[in-house]
């Protein structure tokens, strides 16, 4: 014998889920850093303003370093398969900065003060710094990278991959950094336009 069960033609809806409301918006967010960064540059006076360039001097040899997170906040586990990617996104803490102006005055192009979020300047509200790093291999709790842009002892919020297909636009327009670029004031070298402070002037 065949039994029919007899259901309700329209099932009832559940509530709905008040995911965003459920929660007060944080008037403050507290951040434990996960690591810290060990480079031979510890003040800013010689630090390269960039990590890569695409196109750096042919003398220029990106230093090594290296990022050590701290085993009891990040376990090994978690950097498993980071090792096949050839970039990874550093996100700092630049925790020497603690100050900031709504406009700054870009290195390069015109002297014209830019709104600071229209720039990588490293004074902002919350100092965070990004930053995109050859990664060498990975080692246990250590990162080897190579060519940064961060100081000896800069706390390490997070690491995430570098990825192409998304992470990279190169039609992407640029503002008045495009502007600058297509005017030929491009940036050269990763210490800026006056090159490494600490290399020989070749002024006769």
């Amino acid at each position: 014998m065949v039994v029919e069960a007899n259901y309700p033609s329209t099932m009832a809806k559940l509530p709905p889920k008040d995911y965003i409301q459920a929660i007060d918006f944080p008037e403050a967010i507290t951040l434990e850093p996960i690591g810290q960064v060990r480079s031979p540059y510890t003040e800013r006076h010689g630090t390269p303003r960039q990590s890569q360039l695409q196109a750096a001097p042919a003398d220029y040899e990106p230093v090594a370093a290296t990022i050590e997170l701290f085993p009891e906040r990040v376990p090994a586990i978690a950097l498993k398969d980071l090792d096949g990617f050839d970039y990874i996104w550093v996100i700092a803490w630049l925790h020497l900065n603690h100050h900031w102006n709504p406009t700054v005055m870009p290195p390069r192009g015109p002297r014209v003060k830019r709104g600071t979020l229209a720039t990588r300047a490293p004074h902002r509200p919350n100092p965070i710094g990004l930053s995109a790093i050859r990664l060498i291999k990975v080692e246990k709790h250590i990162l080897h990278v190579e060519g940064i842009d961060l100081l000896d002892r800069t706390p390490v919020l997070d690491i995430k991959p570098y990825v192409p297909y998304c992470d990279a636009f190169p039609q992407a327009r640029s503002g008045y950094v495009g502007a600058v670029e297509q005017i030929g004031d491009h940036e050269a070298d990763v210490f800026g336009p006056d090159g490494h402070p600490l290399s020989p002037s070749t002024d006769a």
